[in-house]
């Protein structure tokens, strides 16, 4: 059974494309929101002396983030009106594939089956605002790969890549909500 939910927006894209900033905004105005799977998991991997981390132990990353993004869309089902994920399902094929690890049959059926509006936003690379921290170790260039991989991974699922200009958050903010609003979405 396809769990559909058109009230779910993804927002993605890129390590350091302002996408967590822009989550963050939307949320300060009352809409429900996920956290990022893949900076929870390395801050607390981190903190405990865990190997599933990106430069530790890749497929154990991606498997401890697609259990993260399974239990955050169900966690989601449970709030009304839009909520809006930091990053979804897809994202941990388009992570699999980035690091060049096999996208496994139960991934893939979990992207079949945990489905989002089919409208999804993609923060494109930014070098202006780009920077690594204790969590983000990659540079600008895998910055760059990893938004290919994501826009690949997304359209060959069905959805469609609404591209996020480069502008203040507050711009962001109401683009995204513009977007939702002409989709016939209220918030």
């Amino acid at each position: 059974m396809v769990r559909e939910t058109n009230r779910f927006f993804i927002l993605t894209g890129g390590p350091g494309s302002g996408k967590s900033s822009l989550i963050d905004a939307v949320a300060r105005l009352g809409y429900a929101r996920t956290v990022e799977a893949g900076r929870a998991i390395i801050q607390d991997q981190v903190d405990i002396g865990g190997k599933a981390l990106p430069w530790a132990d890749r497929a154990l990353f991606a498997e401890m983030m697609l259990s993260w993004e399974m239990r955050s869309y169900r966690s989601a089902q449970e709030q009304p009106g839009l909520v809006f994920f930091d990053r979804g399902v897809p994202d941990v094929m388009a992570y699999l594939r980035l690091v060049d690890l096999p996208v496994t049959a139960h991934i893939t059926n979990a992207a079949a089956e945990f489905r989002y509006n089919r409208s999804v936003f993609i923060a494109p690379p930014w070098p202006e605002i780009f920077h690594p921290d204790r969590e983000r170790k990659q540079d600008f260039h895998e910055a760059v790969r990893t938004y290919e991989s994501l826009a690949f991974t997304y359209k060959e699922l069905g959805y469609e890549l609404v591209e996020l200009p480069c502008v203040s958050i507050e711009e962001r903010v109401q683009f995204v909500l513009r977007k939702i609003k002409e989709a016939g979405f209220q918030g």
